[in-house]
């Protein structure tokens, strides 16, 4: 008789939690049974783990070998056990020395052949073995994303056969090191010096990228509202590594994989405005990460704003204000981050117009179209700027505005005055961080909360006035806010003027 312990990990949400994997080989007829609340793909590994044994030049033990997952009180899916059940049998029938098993941690799916295939979740997974200080073997595509996370040891094994021979001694069993990643950033997104016209909408970008402000442009189609949006990413500044290692971490789990020359670039995300509140949210019986936590420390982009369903668009109210999304199911609650900066795009009206003899929708029409953006939603948005068509002639002129770069340095310089400053960027900060890092004058106070009254504005409209304000002066690198930046930020509210013109 035989036993044998193997460490892994299995998924719930966002964490990697340990598992145990204990194979027992006993004398009786042969069986083959898997214990501890298996899903149907982990009993599989059954069939999947005989064949690869026997491929790798092994005897399968004619035994009675029984296969427990501990804890048994937590639900285990997927294939990322089959490399570690296939090492278990080989320990316990003698085959590889058991002592050489209590510092490693397995993860990965066996092709018949014997090959090991990568699995869902290798960052998470890392993270969760690095704390232990164990060393994680998995496939060779998982290694160069695992060993990644700062302190983690991975070894990474095209085959089971390859595995076992370095685990006997057979072959060197190296650990992999960190490949250097060069940012790719400017190389991956268009230019904004491509973009004719538009400063305004040119110059809220800007603000947006500065502050992590949401934005929301508002226009006529074919005005280039796409467009501009697509080129955010080109300005924003590259992640950092702990915030690179989060999106990776979180793409890895949503059967996805960051390439390592996009490594530190900005997730973004733009789902069609079809996309249920699940896929954007996030859910399912064994919940997954949606489209607000994929675009973590990134952009979620919806066009067509008004094509969303209402309560998939005020779903994401809650998100948005505080960075994370909750998902409870009866047996399980798991937390997903959701630090997001949001864009949105659409027409003011059904016909894409709002005035001009372009115009076939009346005014109740298109507040029936416009009702379909709840007021608290619509206050999420820091900024509303109107995009318009460019005049007569514009297309035509060959001149170039500034490039991405450009804009970009003005950008870093901004987000790294109001980290030194607050440790956070200005959308994040509480009203209390106001007071104390954007303090205004009494006089400034009262002129914007005047304007915020005249315009029939929210306290929370008040607040992000106030933190756009702060970026607006940021940028141009001032110690204080003074009245300018404020009218600035006050004009930044496209949306809000059209309702009021519409509703008088």
């Amino acid at each position: 008789m035989g036993l044998a312990i193997v460490r892994t990990c299995t998924l719930l949400g966002m964490e990697a939690l340990n598992v145990t994997v204990e194979v027992h080989l006993a004398n009786g007829l042969p069986a083959f049974n898997i214990v501890g609340l298996p899903e149907t793909s982990v009993k599989e590994a059954k069939d999947r783990v005989r064949s690869a044994i026997l491929n790798s030049g092994f005897s399968f033990p004619a035994k009675r070998i029984t296969v427990n997952l501990a804890p048994a009180d937590v639900p285990k899916s997927g294939g990322r056990f089959d490399l570690p059940i296939a090492i278990g049998i080989l320990a316990a029938a003698g085959d590889i020395p058991l002592a050489c098993l209590d510092d490693l941690a397995f993860c990965g799916e066996l092709a018949l052949s014997g090959a090991i295939r990568p699995v869902n979740g290798a960052i998470a997974t890392a993270l969760s073995v690095s704390r232990q200080q164990l060393t994680l073997v998995t496939a060779e595509q998982d290694g160069l994303a695992a060993v990644r996370v700062p302190d983690a040891k991975v070894h990474a094994s095209p085959s089971l056969q390859q595995l076992s021979a370095g685990l006997n001694g057979q072959m060197a069993f190296n650990l992999l090191a960190a490949s250097s990643v060069e940012d790719n950033l400017e190389q991956s997104w268009l230019d904004m010096g491509d973009v004719h016209g538009q400063h305004l909408a040119k110059r809220a970008l800007e603000l947006a990228a500065a502050g992590s402000h949401n934005l929301l442009m508002l226009g006529p189609p074919g005005t280039g509202k796409t467009m501009l949006a697509s080129r955010l990413p080109g300005i924003l500044p590259p992640l950092s590594e702990q915030q690179a290692i989060e999106v990776a971490a979180i793409a890895s789990v949503s059967t996805q994989q960051r390439d390592l020359p996009h490594w530190y670039v900005p997730p973004f995300r733009s789902p069609h405005h079809s996309a249920s509140m699940v896929a954007l949210v996030g859910g399912g019986s064994n919940p997954r990460p949606g489209e607000i936590t994929l675009a973590h420390h990134g952009v979620l982009f919806l066009d067509e704003l008004p094509e969303f369903s209402r309560a998939t668009l005020d779903a994401l109210r809650q998100p948005l204000e505080s960075g994370e999304v909750h998902i409870s199911r009866a047996a399980l609650q798991v937390r997903f981050p959701a630090q997001f900066q949001l864009i949105a795009a659409m027409n003011p009206s059904p016909c894409g117009y709002y005035q001009g003899q372009q115009l076939r929708s009346n005014p109740d029409q298109i507040l029936k179209y416009l009702g379909k953006l709840s007021g608290p939603f619509l206050d999420r948005f820091d900024l509303s700027v109107e995009v318009s068509g460019l005049p007569k002639g514009a297309l035509s002129q060959h001149t170039t505005g500034e490039s991405s770069q450009q804009i970009k340095q003005r950008v870093m310089i901004a987000r790294q005055i109001q980290l030194s400053r607050a440790a956070k960027l200005n959308s994040q900060l509480s009203g209390k961080e106001l007071q104390l890092h954007a303090a205004l004058s009494q006089g400034d106070s009262a002129f914007l909360e005047s304007s915020i009254t005249q315009l029939g504005l929210s306290a929370r409209a008040f607040h992000r006035v106030w933190r756009l304000a702060r970026t607006i002066a940021d940028l141009k690198q001032q110690t204080t806010i003074q009245r300018s930046d404020i009218v600035e930020a006050l004009s930044y509210r496209a949306m809000d003027r059209l309702l009021h013109r519409l509703s008088n």
